[in-house]
């Protein structure tokens, strides 16, 4: 097998992969807003109605016309007569005319005549009929309008858009009760290797279990994608070659790990060029970990080939498949979350290569400001609980030669 020739920045990597694939998945499905979460939406939705339909209050305390508080003041308090109390879930019967209030809870709806409402604290009754009024208000206070959240027709969801708690509520709202979402991309997953076995067996000398089908699995799942398992396949050509090709039939994306590095044993580049055009389009990686990974385009479908180390295999999860299969949703650009933090130690680099410390984000009970600090977490690339102990990535750009202790770093969120 060939060694390493040309090894690309991951950014002009994942650009080359994600130019080569087709446009998003077509296929959307109808599902219950509730059961949305985290879900790609298909199509823009438009408020079927006003969000409020009516006017209401937003305190508790009592409906006036605004302009029969003015001047109201501790030492010269306004006074109205009380002529009902607006009934909850129910608009009122009667108008609120000039000298006249109404008591009114939070989300009451606004009585005809009236334009403000006036907080309960700044209120004492007087008689059973008359209010004591100390504070003024301007007309539209302590009040929502109609359509002041949302207006009839407006778009409120557009397509490519993420499903999150807020968007679920909000569609409740205004009773839309079934959503058009795009069909989860089917990822297929193969481990290699001869040396590898199922995690329900006990290992004889030289074997590991699979750790690689089930993080990036889990990966797979949390960024959009439906995981599809395809077992521990033989590091022969032949039998390697199968899986892949009945993967990329079934799924929209395939993952091999293990079988991408330049040794003998490795097949994992010949098989990708033997399933279709254009093959393989990059061959090692300008990072660490990870260097060897492999990205390959076969009949339209990202075929990507990754390290067997448990952490090479991951963190390049996180670089190469999750921006995959958020194209494939659709998915509408979003940042990624980060925090800023002080790092702990000094960090070294090989200038040109661009790093991937794990970390682990701790708060510094004793520092006042800027209290969160950053621990990265040594260890090789072969051993999973170095990643399962951190909460965090850290990225070292390729023109620096390291960082130092003290320095504030952008840490992204794992």
């Amino acid at each position: 097998m060939p060694e390493f020739l040309t090894l690309l920045p991951p950014d002009e990597a994942r650009t080359a992969l994600l130019s080569h694939l087709s446009q998003p998945i077509p296929d959307s499905e109808i599902i219950d807003v509730p059961s949305s979460l985290g879900r790609i939406l298909a199509e823009d939705i438009l408020a079927p109605h006003s969000l409020p339909d009516f006017q209401r209050s937003t305190v508790d305390g009592y409906a006036v016309r605004a302009g029969n508080t003015h001047g109201a003041s501790d030492s010269l308090p306004a006074y109205l007569n009380l002529i009902g109390e607006v009934p909850m879930g129910d608009a009122p019967a009667f108008e609120i005319r000039s000298g006249q209030c109404a008591l009114i809870h939070t989300g009451g709806m606004l009585p005809n005549g009236a334009d403000a409402v006036v907080m309960l604290e700044y209120t004492q009754s007087v008689q059973k009929e008359e209010i004591e009024l100390f504070r003024a208000v301007a007309e539209g206070e302590n009040i929502i309008h109609v359509g002041e959240d949302v207006a009839q027709g407006q778009t409120i969801q557009f397509q490519g858009s993420l499903m999150r708690p807020a968007e679920i509520g909000g569609l409740m709202a205004l009773g839309i009760v079934k959503v058009k979402v795009v069909r989860k991309p089917r990822v297929g997953l193969i481990s290699t290797g001869d040396e590898v076995i199922d995690p329900s067996q006990s290992p004889r000398p030289g074997q590991v279990r699979d750790v690689n089908s089930f993080t990036l699995g889990a990966l797979v799942e949390k960024s959009g994608g439906l995981a599809k398992l395809y077992g521990i396949v033989s590091d022969e050509f032949d039998a390697l070659k199968n899986a892949a090709a009945k993967a990329l039939s079934e799924c929209d994306v395939v993952i091999i790990t293990a079988g991408s590095s330049a040794s003998a044993r490795d097949r994992t580049a010949d098989v990708i060029r033997s399933l279709g055009p254009p093959g393989v389009l990059v061959h090692g990686i300008n990072t660490r970990p990870g260097k060897p990974t492999i990205l390959g385009v076969c009949a339209g479908k990202a075929v990507i080939g990754l390290p067997g180390n448990p952490v090479s295999a991951l963190v390049n999860g996180y670089l190469f498949v999750v921006p995959v299969i958020e194209k494939l949703l659709g998915a509408l650009p979003l940042p990624r979350a980060t925090v800023l933090a002080r790092l702990t130690v000094n960090l070294s680099s090989q200038a040109g290569r661009e790093d991937w410390w794990p970390v682990k984000l701790i708060v510094n009970q004793k520092s006042k400001v800027e209290n969160l600090e950053v621990d990265p977490i040594f260890g090789k690339s072969n051993l999973i609980f170095t990643l399962a102990a951190a909460n965090g990535l850290l990225r070292i750009h390729p023109d620096a030669t390291g960082l130092s202790a003290g320095e504030l770093v952008e840490v992204f969120l794992i």
